[in-house]
C-alpha cells in the first residue's frame, strides 16, 4: 500500500488531535500535514529561513548516518557474549523492533503535525488516553528528560569515538582529555549548521569514509593468519563458536544484547527529520532505504569481523587489524565519526530551539535571538557532551547503556502507546483488531523489560569490568585507542 494510502488510514482512525501549545483536544484534521499546522510552517519558501527543503533520499542518508557508524564499532565486541547463533537473531530481531517503531512514530507525525519529537507525541498520546493534562505534562517531563540524557550520551560517545581515532592516527600524539576537546570543537562546529539540508556533503562524505574504514578493518583482519591481539605465536582461542563463551553471566548477555539494540534504536531521532522535509509522507521510503542497510551492514560486516577476531576484537572495533590498518582505518574513518558528532549534537540542539522559540517569529527569522538560542544549544550540548567523554572512558557499554536507560523507553516503551491513541476503538474491535492490540502491549512489556533489566545488567556489567581492570579512569590521558574491552 502507498505511503499517501497509509497516511489516509491513519488520518480517518485517528479521532481527535491534541494541540501541544495549548494542551487541549481539538478535532483532527482529515489533511494530516495543513502546511499551518507543522513544526516550521510550509515548505515554499514563505518563511524566511525555509526549514523544509529535505527530500527522502537525502533523509536516508541522514538516517543512516545517525545510526551505522557508532554501531558497527561497538556491535563485533558484544557479540562475543552472545556467540555466533543467537548474534544474528538479535540483529534482525531488533532491527525489526526499531523500524516499526520509526514506522508507528512517523505515522503519529502525519496525524499530528505540531509534533517535532517522541516528546511531543508522548504528551499527545497520554493526553488523548488519559483526558488529564496532569499526567501528559508528567509523560512529556520524563520523556524530554529521557530523550535528552540519551542524545548527550550519544554526543559523549562520538567524542569518545573521535579522540579515539586521533590518539590511534598520532600514535597517542598528546593527551586523550586534549584530543576530546578537539572532538567537541570540531563537532559542535558542524553540528551548528541550522539546517538538515545543509548537512548533506558532510553526510555522504561521512558515510563513505566510515564504510570504507570498516571494510578496511573487515579485509584486513579475514586475511591474517591469527588475530592482531592474540598471542604472537603458540596455540590460542580465538572465541567464536555458536553459544555464549563458557562463564557469560545474565548481565553479560543482556547487556550485549541491549548493545545490539542500542545500534539501531535512535529512532527517536527520526522525527524531527520529518519536520524539515519538503513532503513528510516520503519519509516511510527513507526509513526503509536505511533500515535495510544498515541491518544489511550488521549483519555481514559485524559477523565477519567477530568471525575472525572473536574475543580479540577491539572496542572500538578499527582497532582489530592491528597497528597499521588501525592507523590508516581510523584516518580513513575520521570525516565519518566527525558526521556521527554533528549529528548527536544537531538532534538534541534543534529540540532545545524549537522548544525554546516554538510559536515565535524567532523560530524561522534570522533574528538575533534566533542566531543566540541556537548557538546555545549547540554550544551546550557539546559541551555536556565532552564532559561525558571524559568521564566514562568505556565505549560498548556505554552504547549498551544508552540503549538500555534512553532509547529503551523512548523506542520501544511509549511507540505502543502512539500506537493505542491512533487506535482507541480497536479495543473492542474484532478479533483481529484485539489481537493487534494485544501484541502492542507485548512490544510494551518488552519495553519495560529492556529498559529496567537492561539498565540492571550495564549497571553490573561496567562495575565488572571495573573490578576487572578492563576500562581506564575517568579524564585520563592514557591511549584508549587499542584497549581490548569486553563489553
Amino acid at each position: 500500500m502507498a505511503d499517501e494510502k497509509k497516511h489516509d488510514m491513519v488520518s480517518s482512525i485517528s479521532p481527535e488531535q491534541t494541540d501541544i501549545d495549548t494542551g487541549t483536544i481539538e478535532p483532527l484534521k482529515q489533511d494530516a500535514t495543513h502546511h499551518e499546522d507543522e513544526v516550521f510552517g510550509a515548505a515554499d519558501g514563505s518563511n524566511k529561513v525555509n526549514f523544509r527543503t529535505v527530500g527522502w533520499l537525502r533523509a536516508s542518508m541522514f538516517l543512516m548516518k545517525q545510526t551505522f557508524a557508532t554501531g558497527v564499532l561497538s556491535m563485533p565486541s558484544a557479540m562475543y557474549f552472545l556467540g555466533g547463533v543467537a548474534s544474528p537473531i538479535f540483529i534482525i530481531f531488533w532491527g525489526v523492533v526499531n523500524t516499526y517503531s520509526a514506522y508507528i512514530q512517523g505515522h503519529y507525525k502525519l496525524a499530528h503535525p505540531k509534533m517535532h519529537t517522541i516528546i511531543d507525541g508522548a504528551e499527545i498520546s497520554v493526553l488523548h488516553l488519559s483526558g488529564s493534562n496532569f499526567w501528559a505534562k508528567v509523560a512529556k517531563i520524563v520523556s524530554e528528560v529521557l530523550y535528552l540524557f540519551a542524545w548527550l550520551l550519544c554526543v559523549g560517545l562520538a567524542v569518545l569515538a573521535i579522540g579515539t581515532a586521533l590518539n590511534a592516527i598520532t600514535s597517542h600524539g598528546t593527551c586523550t582529555v586534549a584530543f576530546n576537546v578537539i572532538a567537541f570543537i570540531i563537532s559542535t562546529a558542524a553540528g551548528s549548521i541550522r539546517k538538515i539540508h545543509g548537512l548533506g556533503i558532510i553526510l555522504w562524505v561521512g558515510f563513505v569514509s566510515a564504510l570504507a574504514s570498516v571494510l578496511m578493518v573487515v579485509i584486513a583482519v579475514a586475511i591474517r593468519s591469527r588475530p592482531a591481539y592474540a598471542p604472537k605465536t603458540g596455540p590460542y582461542d580465538l572465541g567464536f563458536q555458536a553459544a555464549a563463551p563458557a562463564g557469560t553471566t545474565f548481565a553479560q548477555a543482556w547487556a550485549a544484547s541491549i548493545a545490539i539494540y542500542a545500534s539501531s534504536a535512535n529512532t527517536a531521532g527520526y522525527v524531527p527529520v520529518m519536520s524539515e522535509m519538503r513532503r513528510p509522507q516520503d519519509f516511510f521510503r527513507a526509513l526503509y532505504v536505511s533500515s535495510a542497510f544498515v541491518n544489511a551492514a550488521y549483519l555481514s560486516l559485524a559477523m565477519v569481523m567477530y568471525a575472525y577476531a572473536g574475543e580479540w576484537v577491539t572496542s572500538p572495533s578499527l582497532g582489530s587489524a592491528g597497528p597499521t590498518i588501525k592507523l590508516a582505518a581510523y584516518a580513513v574513518a575520521l570525516p565519518g565519526l566527525i558526521a556521527v558528532g554533528m549529528i548527536c549534537i544537531h538532534v538534541p540542539a534543534k529540540t532545545l530551539f524549537v522548544r525554546a522559540l516554538r510559536g515565535s517569529h524567532h523560530l524561522t527569522e534570522n533574528t538575533k535571538t534566533h542566531w543566540v538560542v541556537w548557538i546555545a544549544c549547540t554550544l551546550s550540548c557539546g559541551f555536556i557532551g565532552w564532559l561525558l567523554a571524559v568521564a566514562i572512558p568505556f565505549y560498548t557499554s556505554l552504547v549498551s547503556l544508552i540503549g538500555s536507560l534512553g532509547f529503551g523507553p523512548l523506542g520501544v516503551v511509549l511507540p505502543p502507546v502512539l500506537w493505542f491513541s491512533l487506535h482507541v476503538e480497536y479495543w473492542k474491535g474484532s478479533v483481529k483488531q484485539r489481537a493487534l492490540v494485544w501484541l502492542h502491549v507485548g512490544m510494551f512489556l518488552m519495553g519495560l523489560f529492556l529498559s529496567i533489566g537492561g539498565t540492571y545488567a550495564n549497571i553490573s556489567n561496567i562495575v565488572d569490568q571495573f573490578k576487572a581492570g578492563k576500562v581506564g579512569t575517568a579524564f585520563s590521558c592514557a591511549d584508549n585507542s587499542a584497549t581490548v574491552v569486553g563489553g
